[in-house]
């Protein structure tokens, strides 16, 4: 699964993912289920991409009680098409989640150590989302995500048995285009991130606390660092 995650660089965005933003969102050093973050989605009504920032944790629009329903943060990349909670939103609703990172923990002794998983050349990347846009009591509609996960590569699966849908920059187009994908697209965009490209360490488990949003928790803690 992927339970927690970042978007440390934020500057250069826009131009990243063709969108356009008056100003670039703050940098998010701990993102935890039901925070905010920025989703990018192609707007049939104004035949552009758009951001909007969104709470993590999927509410589907046919839900009668958005405070009472389970809000899943993840979907398996295998059953898309066949889980009813997922299966509209994969056909019409699929979108980017910029990220820089995300974090996974492996049990050691009597406790869970928390390693950061991002690109070695620190870049933004995007993990495969699925998103819901609902109208509430309140004045602004709910807008609510998802992020779509795949088995792990060689790396990831130290610490996981999942691991987000990292798009290939080829495939980021193809997610979030108009149309319907079929099984067979799906699992040609829908594949383990190439572990080559990745690295992982141990940083500190101050990480761990949602509320610690501070840049050092990401700094490296020791000399436990996998090269890959």
């Amino acid at each position: 699964m992927c339970g927690r995650f970042t978007i440390t660089l934020t500057v250069g965005l826009g131009e990243r993912f063709l969108v356009h933003l008056d100003r670039d969102p703050a940098p998010q050093y701990n993102i935890a289920p039901s925070e905010t973050a920025p989703v990018i989605f192609f707007s049939a009504e104004r035949g552009v991409r758009e951001l909007r920032m969104m709470q993590w944790g999927l509410v589907p629009s046919w839900v009668k009680d958005p405070a009472t329903s389970r809000r899943p943060i993840n979907a398996r990349a295998e059953t898309l098409l066949t889980q009813p909670l997922f299966r509209s939103a994969t056909l019409h609703r699929r979108c980017l989640v910029p990220a820089t990172g995300f974090l996974e923990w492996r049990n050691e002794g009597r406790g869970k150590v928390p390693f950061y998983i991002r690109r070695k050349d620190g870049q933004l990347m995007a993990f495969a989302g699925l998103y819901e846009v609902r109208q509430c009591d309140s004045p602004e509609p709910l807008s609510t995500f998802t992020i779509v996960t795949t088995p792990p590569n060689p790396l990831v699966a130290r610490y996981h048995d999942r691991m987000p849908a990292i798009l290939l920059p080829g495939f980021e187009q193809r997610w979030i285009e108009p149309g319907s994908p079929g099984e067979e697209d799906l699992g040609e965009i829908l594949t383990p991130y190439p572990e080559d490209l990745l690295i992982a360490y141990q940083v500190s488990g101050a990480v761990n606390a949602p509320q610690n949003k501070d840049p050092a928790v990401l700094t490296p803690a020791g000399d436990r660092k996998l090269p890959f």
